[in-house]
């Protein structure tokens, strides 16, 4: 135990308590898909159960390694590629929605060639679009004023971005919008700017949804949510999960819903949470990611830069909403959506990028540390100095 300790503190830095969060998520999160995946692995894989749990466990490994590579890298650093990959981003955005892979009716991913793996340009566009946007922000603090030099690129790229995701996935388009517009509020952006971006967002989410592929799809989820006569099938067997998964739930791996819920292992896994561990388990999972979000917000409040707070506070606010759309959307709050749970749901780039995201969050709490240690020791010096 004591070696651990000490391979964890030469190793993890950064916040402890995001740490332990992250680590409880990821073990849970390699139980519940191993459990939820039962009937996808019959009808994919002959049966073969192992082979869905040694690829997500493989894909929270990868994720757990991202984040230990990004919280080890300066945070400022990310500023300096961010803009770069927002240029990369917007051409894959437009060239998925294309000529992409069309899963469900949407062309979400691109093959990569040579490892034939899918990827999704979006989680890039995401992650890319929040660091760019808390850069941009952090320096122009003092002039935030100024429209034209400060404003309007700002908005430019947030509503080319969202409309971009728009055309192949409207509910993360109108989150990230969300997001954006938060973290414009924090950086101090006056309110009659975000309203020019509310016009913006309009005009750019109402062509996404007149020439892009999920406008038909996203109209028919609003109507079914609002029509309280037919409850859509989804919704029924989530409601069924949780309804009989009682206080403490059936146990790990019993659920029964798992094999008449559609993506129990990623859309509606948060249904397995509770039918397998119950309402505790389902409040856990919401205290867990509250938690995640009080850390985060803990290392923007203390950090001594601009960007290191918007940086921060955006990344978990992203995060942490996300989180909590999805489990809304299971319990009935709202219509569905393909928006994973993070950090839970089985996946390939939104897991490596969620891992990323963490590790910045990390990199941030890390520096204000190493800041706060520096300082400490120098005021240390100074007063052995003054009693010389």
């Amino acid at each position: 135990m004591t070696m651990i300790k000490e391979w964890a503190y030469r190793n993890l830095k950064g916040d402890p308590v995001i740490w332990f969060i992250v680590f409880i998520i990821s073990v849970w999160s390699i139980l519940v898909v191993y459990s939820s995946t039962g009937s996808l692995a019959y009808r994919m894989e002959a049966g073969n159960t192992e082979y869905y749990l040694f690829k997500h466990a493989t894909l929270v490994f990868l994720s757990l390694v991202a984040m230990w590579i990004a919280h080890r890298i300066d945070y400022r650093y990310y500023s300096r590629i961010s803009k770069l990959l927002l240029w990369v981003s917007a051409p894959l955005l437009l060239l998925t929605w294309l000529f992409g892979t069309n899963v469900n009716e949407a062309s979400r991913w691109i093959t990569i060639p040579v490892i034939n793996q899918g990827f999704q340009p979006s989680d890039l566009a995401k992650l890319a679009l929040l660091v760019t946007l808390t850069s941009m922000l952090s320096k122009k603090q003092q002039d935030i004023e100024n429209f034209q030099k400060s404003i309007i690129p700002m908005l430019l790229w947030v509503g080319l971005i969202c409309g971009l995701i728009a055309m192949t996935n409207i509910s993360t388009a109108i989150l990230l919008f969300l997001t954006c517009m938060l973290v414009l509020f924090i950086g101090r952006v006056p309110v009659k700017y975000l309203v020019i971006l509310m016009v913006i967002g309009f005009c750019s989410g109402s062509i996404s949804l007149m020439i892009g592929q999920r406008g038909e799809t996203a109209l028919h989820r609003i109507t079914d949510f609002l029509d309280k006569e037919e409850v859509p099938y989804q919704e029924k067997q989530a409601n069924i999960a949780i309804a009989t998964g009682g206080l403490f739930g059936k146990g790990p791996g019993q659920s029964d819903q798992r094999n008449y819920l559609p993506h129990p292992y990623s859309d509606f896994v948060y249904a397995i949470i509770i039918e397998e561990y119950g309402l505790i388990g389902g409040v856990t999972v919401m205290l867990l990611f509250l938690g995640l979000l009080y850390r985060g917000m803990k290392a923007a409040a203390e950090s001594e830069r601009a960007y290191g707070g918007l940086l921060s506070a955006g990344l978990s606010f992203a995060l942490v909403m996300q989180a909590f759309v999805n489990m809304g959307v299971t319990v009935g709050l709202g219509p569905i959506t393909g928006l994973p749970l993070p950090l839970f749901s089985m996946g390939g780039t939104s897991q490596l990028f969620t891992g990323l995201a963490i590790g910045i969050i990390l990199s941030v709490s890390r520096g204000e540390i190493e800041d706060m240690g520096t300082a400490t020791g120098n005021q240390f010096k100074e007063k052995i100095k003054q009693a010389a």
